[in-house]
């Protein structure tokens, strides 16, 4: 492994970069590098070949909103938190990603500036690939280009449908969903949500006040369809709180 740098990016992380873990050894198969390497193989640009690898540790925020655009991120391993910021300085909470995923994509293309801000909600390592590398690919391998074309497709529509929810659900269904929505993706570990967030971030995500989380869970639990401890929430019941926004038919996320 080559020494260990630190560099900062533009977009406002301050990181370790090492050679780390090759595309051809990762173990993320949905990644859309990973599952297009033998297509990039044949390209006349060797994309893994100008990967960096970054290591952020809990709470550091990597994209800040308004920074230049300079290229994309793949989560190797880890949580993130992606928001932006809405009326009067709120925090609204775009997503949750994952391992395999990519931040940063809404400003890639046209746009100069991310329209997002991405913190890391554990330590996270990140491989991160410059816009100009990028696009070099992008017009040197159609069959890339096709499928980044696919995944924007697919990431419009779910937009669309997360505002779709939030005007039709009412404050308890989006609380609902958005306890769907982490188990979905996160599973269960020890009986909870895998993925432990305050009551501030479950209002952020849901376009509500904590208050109204708090509210929320205090009657779901006396109802027995989720238990607490701390920040760690259980569902107890997932046909019946399924059975809460059925009608919505949003489960679109994952």
């Amino acid at each position: 492994m080559q020494a260990i740098t630190k560099t900062t990016y533009k977009a406002g992380v301050e990181a370790r970069l090492s050679s780390g873990v090759a595309c051809s050894s990762c173990d993320n198969i949905n990644c859309l590098i990973k599952k297009n390497l033998s297509v990039l193989a044949n390209s006349s640009v060797t994309i893994t070949n100008h990967k960096n690898d970054i290591k952020c540790k809990k709470g550091q925020q990597f994209i800040i909103e308004g920074a230049p655009v300079n290229g994309l991120f793949f989560i190797l391993k880890g949580t993130v938190k992606v928001f932006r910021t809405g009326i009067n300085g709120k925090e609204q909470i775009v997503r949750f990603a994952k391992e395999g995923e990519i931040i940063g994509h809404r400003g890639f293309g046209t746009e100069e500036y991310y329209s997002i801000g991405a913190i890391a909600l554990e330590n996270t390592t990140l491989c991160y690939f410059s816009k100009d590398v990028l696009q070099d690919i992008l017009r040197k391998s159609p069959e890339f280009t096709y499928d980044m074309m696919l995944f924007y497709a697919n990431e419009l529509n779910k937009s669309e449908s997360k505002v779709k929810s939030l005007s039709q659900m009412t404050v308890r269904e989006r609380i609902v969903d958005t306890l769907l929505y982490i188990h979905r993706k996160f599973g269960d570990l020890n009986g909870f949500l895998n993925l432990p967030l305050s009551r501030r971030e479950y209002a952020d995500y849901a376009g509500t006040s904590e208050e109204q989380v708090i509210r929320a869970f205090s009657a779901l639990k006396k109802e027995g369809l989720i238990s607490a401890s701390g920040k760690k929430i259980g569902i107890n019941d997932i046909s019946l709180l399924k059975k809460e926004i059925n009608e919505h038919n949003f489960f679109l996320d994952s």
